[in-house]
This record gives C-alpha cells, structure tokens and sequence, in this order.
C-alpha cells in the first residue's frame, strides 16, 4: 500500500490528462515516450511563420513572413512538408488529420504522458493556417511556392529567394481531393480539442462542413487547377476523399446525412470495391473503411448495417494482407519484416499501417471482435503486435540496427535531406545563405548536418532493407509530415502498453555546430536532464467538469509520486501555459517555479502528494526543476 500525503495542493493548469493504469502487455527496450517527444518536435521545425515563444526547435526562426500578402491574403503560419519550403495543402491536411485521429483514439495515452498541450499546439499551427486559408465558402488557398524553382535551391527558410507565389481553389478552379481532405482534418480536429475548448472546435466544424459541400459540389483534382503540384503531390482521385471527409463530419456530428452519404456512395466511390494494401496521403480508402468499421463495432450501423459490413470486409483484407494472412494476396515485406510499398520515401506507408492496425486493434477489443483472414483468427492483440513490430523496425529493430527517426538512439541518419537541417543555423552564421552558395557549401558537404532535426522520419531503407546515409538520397533520407503524423498516436499506445511511464517533459539536447561556427555562450544553451534522472511521475485525471457560457471547465487531480528510491527535498516544479488560479503548491517569486508546501519537507520514497486544479483551454505543462 503506497503512503499516502494528502497536500490539498490544487493547482490550475489545464493538463487535460487522465490517469492512465499501466498495462505489461508486451515488454520492449524501446523508449517510446522518448519517440513520441522527438515526434512532436519535428512539426516544430517545420512550422512557418511567427514562431511563438514557446518554440523548442531553437535552430528554426521566423520564415516565409508575407506569404500570401500579392494575393491580399494572409497565408502567414502552416507546415512546410519536408526537406524543402513549399507549403502543399494535402499532405499537410491529412497530417493534422492524422495527428488529430491519434487525439481522439489515444487521449487517455497521450494525457498520460502529458503531452496533450504539445499535440494540440501541433494542430492547431496546421488549422490555424487553414482557417486563414479558407477565407470563404467555396474558396481554399491550397499552396504556397513554386516547387520548381524552390527545389533549384538549397537555403534555409529564413532566407528564401524563391517564389511565393500563392494558388486557390475556388468553383471555376475546383479540387475534391484537397478541399476534401481538409475538410477531414478540420473535421478530426474539431473532434481533438472538443473537451478542451468548445469555441474552437465549433469553429472548426464550420470550416469543415462548408469545406465538404464545396469539395462535394464541384467536383475535380487539384492538380489540374494547380498544375505546378502534379509533380510533386499529384492525387491519384478525389473519391475516397470526399468518403474520408464525410466520415470524419459523421464522427463529429452524429448527422446522419454524412453516415447516408458514404452509404449511398460506397459503390460509385469506391469505399466498398477498392481492396487494399495502403493507406497515405493520396489512397484514404483503409482509413476510411476501419473508421467506418468503428460505427458497426459500436453497433451504431442501423439501417446501414449491410454496407458498412462491406466496408469492414474491406478493412479486414487490408489488416490480413498486412500481416500476410491473405491467401496469397498480401502487401509486400521486407526480409526484415518492414512493410514495403514504395521505394521513395516508404517508411510513411509502414507508419500509417502500423496506426491503423493500433486503431483498429482498439475498435475491435471494444467490441470484443476478431478480424478473420482466409489464413488465420487475428485476435486485436495480434494486431497490435503488428503495429509493434512495425515501430520497433523504425526504431532500430531492424537488418541495420539504425533508427530511422533522427536523434533517437545511437545510430540514426546525419546527412537528412533537408536545408534548414543541413545549413547552419540563422542563430550561428548570421549571413544569409544564397541559392547556389547552398548547394556548394552545404549540400555537398560531407560532414553530419550542423543540426539535429528531432524526430523527423526519413524515407527508409529499400527492399533489401539496405539504407544509404546521404544528403543527395532523397528518396531514402527526406523526411516528411506525412511520415511523422501518424507516430504520435502509435507512440503513445505502444509507451502505455510497455508498462513504462511517460515522459515528464522533453529536454532539448546541446545544438551541435559546424565546424568553425561560432558557437554561443553556454549559459544560452539548454541543459539536458536524463528521462532516469526524474524522481517523480505525475499521474493525471479530470474528477469534474461544468460550462460556464461557451467555456468549458475541468477540474484535474494530479498525483506527484516518488519513484525514485530516495527521499526528495526541495522539489521545485516548473508549470508552463498556466492562466487560472491555484491552490495547495506554492509559487515562489521566480516566473513559472512551484514548491510544496511549507509543512511537506520530505517526499519519502513511494510516497506521493496530491494537489487540484481547474482551468480552460491549452493544457499546462509540469516538469520538474530541481530537487534534493
């Protein structure tokens, strides 16, 4: 029995994080909170924009600050997709899609390991910028720069030379595919931030339903209105987009029009023909049959029950061709065990199954359900055991023993095809950097990149599971959005089921420096603290809500426990995005610093203290400072 200290301490910080119970499923010597922490900074250093001062990734500045101002639009904010500075609309739609979906399927997992204010803040950089973008009805501002010239040049983004040049879809220049799926990413969001802030969710179901009517009613691809993406990001139909974005507004509406739409167009559309062995930023299809799926699981299917049966005889062929169950018909490995799709840039296709088979795991333990395969009786854990293998592969469990997500492990790739990466710093080499003195100087260097992009998923190995650590490599060492995405909600399911606790906080590691670089003062670098080196876990739950107006409030139960085998004094917390009142912990004069209270000295090992808060909107964010 764990002694407890009661210390009354409530404190209002909005982490919105439910106590999560602590399951041994499988054992692994992977860190997936650590994982998950670099995840979430590679959005990070891909924003564009103001940065905020909240931003992490210190080797980033502001960029790409009049987007859209010779269009008499603000297209200031969003996500450049990969290693180059062109922002492209669908990929980075259906991130925040994908982003949002790990939300609103691993909340209790990802407020477990109090990242939920760090997973919000990476959606709502992406809505932000589609709201900004969607100025009206029928109108979506779908790309920003020329992917031409800016792949003519290697420069940092707070350099850029390149073009600008701002491209919309409106009724006379249709794209169903772009416009659908950002109305599946406002839609999922809307679902994300609904317990947390209902203003805002509400605002981004308005973008989505309108979004959906103007990809529905005019109807064509987006690369034929914007012909400078085709080479790029050229979708390959519109169809299971507009079922993608439809059974999103279902989801977050309840309206049976959107369930009867994806019903009555299952057959023109594909929804219930096409058999899988994908799912991307292109072919929704597996997507949106396992989230159709969840409907009939929770027995919600009606008069509709036959044909989302069909849609989930569709999702079962993609789970046993995944898993090689198939009869035959089953999606290509490597002899390493990776899910092999496409030679550029595949990891993204083996990221994306390995969610989708951790979603659909849950959908069906729910229900208590099992997927038949002409070759076997896959039982939910065995689908998570796919979604693990498929994790451990990226990161390092595979013929190479290298992670493929950056700055995780030991052994990850140091020449990543991208500028800001590869070229020092605005913050160590003050001068801008041209277009060609990029390629000369930098690209062609054979040193590591100067900086260290956390958490960005490269491209992968080929078929034979072999991998070559170039910056020319694109196809193999470009990292991209749509590869990143869907680890945040895998991540954190597999970081719940190894019965390992989360991480407290993320503690940016030293920024290395080109050599020659003039490097900064050391007392301006950010200290790292070892993930063992914190005698504590905080254990999270919401014991009451209640609306006051619009604004919804909670109140949080936070558990400071003692994990270590010593006794803590001193114990100093840093409590950042905090805006209510608080009770029980007491503030010191330093900005954001808490202490316990003055009659609680000592946190004796296995003991834990309890405090209170209540608050609306962003999650706080706990860590801990210093301790004795």
């Amino acid at each position: 029995m764990v002694n407890a200290v009661a210390c009354s301490c409530a404190l209002v910080l909005v982490i919105l994080v439910g106590l999560q119970g602590k399951s041994s499923v499988f054992a692994s010597g992977f860190d997936y909170a650590d994982a998950f922490d670099k995840s979430l900074l590679f959005f990070e250093a891909q924003r564009s924009g103001k940065l905020p001062s909240t931003q992490r990734v210190r080797w980033r500045a502001d960029s790409g600050l009049s987007d859209g101002f010779k269009q008499g639009v603000d297209l200031v904010g969003g996500y450049y997709d990969a290693g180059d500075h062109v922002k492209f609309g669908l990929p980075m739609a259906f991130s925040v899609t994908m982003l949002s979906w790990g939300v609103t399927e691993f909340r209790k997992e990802i407020t477990g390991q109090n990242q939920m204010g760090n997973t919000l803040a990476a959606i709502k950089w992406g809505t932000d910028y589609f709201i900004k973008a969607h100025p009206q009805p029928n109108v979506l501002w779908a790309q920003v720069g020329d992917g031409d010239s800016d792949h003519y040049c290697w420069e940092r983004a707070e350099d850029m030379t390149t073009s600008r040049t701002a491209y919309k879809l409106d009724t006379k220049n249709p794209g169903s595919d772009l416009a659908g799926e950002t109305a599946a990413a406002f839609a999922a969001a809307s679902l994300a931030f609904k317990p947390y802030d209902s203003s805002y969710s509400n605002l981004l179901l308005v973008h989505a339903k309108q979004l959906f009517s103007f990809a529905d009613r005019f109807r064509g691809l987006s690369i034929n209105s914007i012909p400078n993406s085709k080479k790029f990001y050229a979708s390959s139909g519109y169809e299971d987009e507009l079922l993608w974005a439809a059974a999103w507004l279902y989801q977050a509406t309840k309206e049976e029009y959107y369930l009867k739409y994806v019903v009555d167009n299952a057959v023109s559309m594909g929804g219930t023909g096409w058999a899988v062995k994908q799912f991307s930023w292109d072919n929704k299809y597996a997507g949106v049959q396992i989230l159709l799926s969840k409907v009939l699981l929770e027995g919600n299917g009606g008069a509709y029950t036959s044909t989302l049966k069909q849609y989930q005889a569709k999702a079962d062929y993609f789970t046993c061709a995944c898993q090689q169950k198939n009869d035959g018909y089953n999606a290509p490995m490597t002899p390493g065990g990776l899910l092999y799709i496409n030679d550029w840039n595949n990891l993204q296709y083996a990221a994306s199954a390995a969610f989708l088979h951790a979603v659909y795991a849950q959908y069906l333990s729910a229900a208590n359900a099992m997927v038949k395969c002409p070759d076997a009786l896959l039982k939910p854990q065995d689908l998570l055991n796919f979604a693990k293998s498929q994790g451990d592969y990226l990161l390092g469990k595979n013929p190479k023993s290298m992670s493929y997500i950056v700055g995780y492990g030991q052994n990850y790739p140091n020449h990543v095809h991208h500028r800001g990466a590869s070229i020092a710093s605005t913050s160590v080499l003050h001068s801008a950097v041209g277009c060609v003195q990029g390629f000369e100087t930098w690209y062609r260097r054979t040193e590591r990149n100067p900086n260290i992009i956390y958490g960005a998923l490269v491209g992968g190995p080929d078929k034979n599971d072999e991998f070559i650590d170039s910056r020319s490599n694109y196809e193999q060492t470009e990292p991209t959005m749509t590869g990143t995405a869907p680890l945040i909600g895998l991540f954190s399911k597999l970081q719940s089921l190894s019965g390992k606790s989360g991480a407290d906080s993320y503690h940016q590691p030293p920024i290395s420096h080109p050599k020659g670089a003039p490097v900064p003062h050391p007392k301006s670098a950010p200290v790292a603290t070892p993930r063992s080196a914190t005698p504590v876990e905080f254990l999270h739950s919401i014991t009451n809500s209640w609306t006051v107006g619009k604004t919804n409030y909670y109140r949080h139960r936070v558990i400071i426990k003692n994990i270590s085998q010593k006794k803590i004094t001193n114990l100093r917390l840093l409590v950042e995005n905090l805006n209510g009142s608080s009770w029980g912990l007491s503030p010191t004069h330093e900005k954001n610093i808490y202490v316990l209270p003055e009659w609680l000295k000592v946190l004796k090992p296995d003991s834990d203290c309890t405090f209170v808060y209540i608050q609306s909107g962003p999650q706080a964010k706990i860590s801990v400072q210093s301790y004795n």
